[in-house]
């Protein structure tokens, strides 16, 4: 099982598409398609981002669920960018502390069903694509989804700024799987598709790798950043400021 991360416009689902026809995986997409919550989030965050989020992370454990009935498959976006979507909107005041108490207790109740429902099936790798703030935006604007765009809201650059800067530390905290990271910005796969190639060489090499060591990913995990949740070291912060 492989996950694709990756930020807003990061191209998960170019590569997940690629990935599963290579190497005769099936694919679960992020589908926004058939997502009527996600425009009226954009139009009014305050009031749908904790209903987005409830939708957001019900589709990824059904993906993953159905997955463990597959051989290999080929995940975009994991219910671990759920959660970090979801802290970052509560962290801005979006959702209540009581609301992010029960998503919380949601999430692992599913990560336990998860670990529980396939201990011999786990996750093999995490593909993190990294792109910078000025890819990210640009790709947003490439496609063109009106409720998306900065110049019909001038303060999503900073919620996608802090979104992309969260995905880097996610990256390094998180502890699920064996992991690696493209510089989507130089191996620019959406723009040249002759790099697709060159990072499907990367991920088998790495699949080579983890299975010669015996690699063994897992669902839980008790690093609160790996499933997104930046609180606590936010609180870590602020206490350390207060002291000096």
């Amino acid at each position: 099982m492989l996950l694709i991360a990756g930020t807003i416009g990061a191209g998960k689902s170019s590569l997940t598409d690629f990935l599963s026809k290579e190497m005769a995986s099936k694919p679960f997409y992020e589908n926004v398609e058939d997502n009527d919550v996600l425009p009226l989030f954009y139009s009014n965050p305050e009031r749908y981002a904790f209903l987005l989020q409830i939708f957001f992370l019900n589709k990824s454990f059904l993906g993953m669920r159905e997955a463990l009935s597959n051989d290999d498959n080929v995940i975009d976006r994991s219910i671990y960018e759920d959660s970090l979507m979801f802290h970052l909107n509560a962290d801005l005041g979006r959702i209540a502390p009581m609301e992010v108490e029960q998503y919380d207790n949601l999430l692992n109740t599913m990560l336990r069903e998860l670990e529980e429902s396939a201990p011999l099936k786990h996750p093999d790798l995490m593909v993190h694509i990294k792109v910078s703030l000025d890819t990210m935006i640009e790709r947003i604007n490439k496609r063109g989804r009106s409720y998306e765009q900065i110049a019909n809201d001038p303060t999503l650059y900073d919620y996608y700024k802090e979104l992309n800067q969260r995905y880097d530390e996610w990256y390094e905290n998180f502890d699920v799987c064996p992991k690696m990271q493209i510089d989507g910005d130089q191996l620019d796969f959406v723009a040249n598709e002759d790099n697709l190639m060159v990072i499907l060489e990367m991920i088998q090499e790495k699949l080579a790798e983890v299975r010669q060591t015996h690699g063994k990913g897992h669902y839980c995990t008790d690093k609160a950043i790996a499933k997104g949740d930046f609180s606590k070291k936010n609180a870590a912060s602020v206490t350390s400021r207060s002291s000096s």
